[in-house]
């Protein structure tokens, strides 16, 4: 409760956002492949039964939403934290309350955890008992993808829902109810939302209700009743598209892995696309030039030799001049690679010759490529047989380097697009 300067109590407004939360399914918007109406997930909310479960999904698409209804269906009371600030002492507190609460009144506690993925492995352990014997049912809330970031032992307790990113017209619909739902949203002030404002609100929310509904609420505020928000408004609060990126997330890997594989496949325009991305999220540029550094000798190999050297220019440029600079030297370095021929002979023959090494009995060196800087070794057959391929006209010399073995040879198979291929 707020008090004003004449003693007046006033409860709180809460955000237009949180107004809106969902009061049953039927509300609820988005995630159709798993609250659909035959959905066997549905259908375990709606009987109570759904247990501990770990909600994976990007900001803003209803992660909150759902913990609150799947306590609503289960008749829980919600303790709602966030794994950024409690730690095992205030878990502890929680079990106690929840224990306290079953005995006294009979309802269970669901714990909504957000952030999940800031709770240390010792942090998840402490949670295993208390899922083990009831006191307590988890919704866990993350951003990050829970295979990478949680325990074996608590993946096995809480299965995984995977949630999506809203649509456009999933996003347009929430924002339209609010604008028209005179209880909890505001509909009560009779304001309209210009057509191309709606339109340029919705596609820059990119799929996040709440970035969505802050918008519009702060849009509100500086709309008189009954007035028209416009496209120039919302424009001035959006400012950009918000840009969704975790440099530890799913979306931070699965941007350099559509970069890299943009160069690859030598698209210059896709990889400056996915490239811009980062730049404009923040991203190290030292972690974008070392990728680009792998992929010199990966993909393109002796097909460009100088692919490597002009990538370890660029890297060397990227650390003496630093940013915003450093990205000229990246779209540069980007274009280069994306546009150079490609061949992976090279890491092939790698990978074969690792194979046989990693699988394959090793028989000695052969006696004429051994060392033998000592006479005592040259007497014992060190060096013996050896041909010095300089002492050829040819440059190079008949003579067998590989062991004695069953190998995967060859290794090498240049293709007819390398510097050094045997067809040139």
């Amino acid at each position: 409760m707020q008090s004003d300067l004449f003693g007046e109590q006033h409860a709180p407004v809460l955000p237009l956002a949180t107004r809106m939360r969902p009061r049953t399914l039927e509300e609820y918007v988005g995630q159709q492949h798993l609250l659909g109406t035959a959905m066997p997930i549905r259908r375990a909310i709606e009987q109570g039964t759904l247990g501990s479960v770990i909600l994976w999904a990007p900001p803003g698409c209803g992660k909150t939403s759902l913990a609150y209804l799947i306590a609503h269906y289960a008749n829980a009371y919600v303790e709602a934290h966030s794994a950024v600030v409690i730690g095992v002492a205030e878990l502890r507190k929680i079990a106690e309350r929840a224990r306290q609460r079953l005995r006294t009144t009979g309802q269970p506690t669901l714990l909504l955890l957000d952030e999940i993925h800031h709770f240390t492995r010792t942090q998840q352990d402490a949670l295993l008992g208390y899922l083990e014997d009831g006191t307590f049912t988890l919704v866990g809330a993350t951003t990050e993808n829970p295979f990478l970031v949680l325990s074996n032992a608590l993946l096995s307790r809480a299965r995984v829902l995977t949630l999506k990113p809203l649509s456009d017209e999933e996003v347009q619909t929430l924002v339209v109810r609010a604008l028209c739902d005179a209880e909890r949203g505001l509909g009560g002030r009779n304001l309209q939302l210009a057509p191309d404002a709606l339109r340029h609100l919705v596609h820059c929310a990119n799929g996040d209700a709440r970035l969505a509904l802050n918008v519009l609420e702060t849009a509100a505020l500086q709309t008189p009743d009954g007035g028209t928000i416009t496209l120039p408004l919302i424009e001035q609060l959006l400012q950009k598209p918000m840009v969704r990126y975790d440099q530890q997330g799913d979306y931070h890997y699965d941007t350099i892995s559509a970069f890299i594989k943009s160069v690859r496949g030598s698209d210059p325009d896709a990889a400056l696309h996915y490239l811009a991305r980062m730049l404009v999220a923040g991203e190290d540029p030292r972690f974008i030039v070392r990728r680009l550094l792998i992929l010199a000798s990966e993909d393109i190999g002796n097909a460009n030799p100088m692919a490597l050297v002009v990538a370890a220019a660029g890297a060397e440029a990227v650390e003496r001049v630093g940013m915003p600079e450093a990205q000229i030297i990246l779209g540069h370095l980007t274009t280069y690679l994306a546009t150079s021929p490609k061949s992976n002979a090279s890491y092939v023959a790698l990978q074969r010759a690792l194979e046989d090494v990693r699988t394959k009995p090793l028989p000695p060196i052969p006696m004429h490529l051994r060392n033998a800087p000592y006479p005592q070794l040259r007497a014992l057959g060190y060096g013996e047989g050896y041909i010095y391929p300089h002492d050829d006209p040819r440059g190079w010399s008949e003579q067998r380097y590989m062991p004695e073995g069953d190998w995967n040879t060859p290794y090498y198979t240049p293709r007819s697009n390398e510097a050094h291929s045997r067809d040139g």
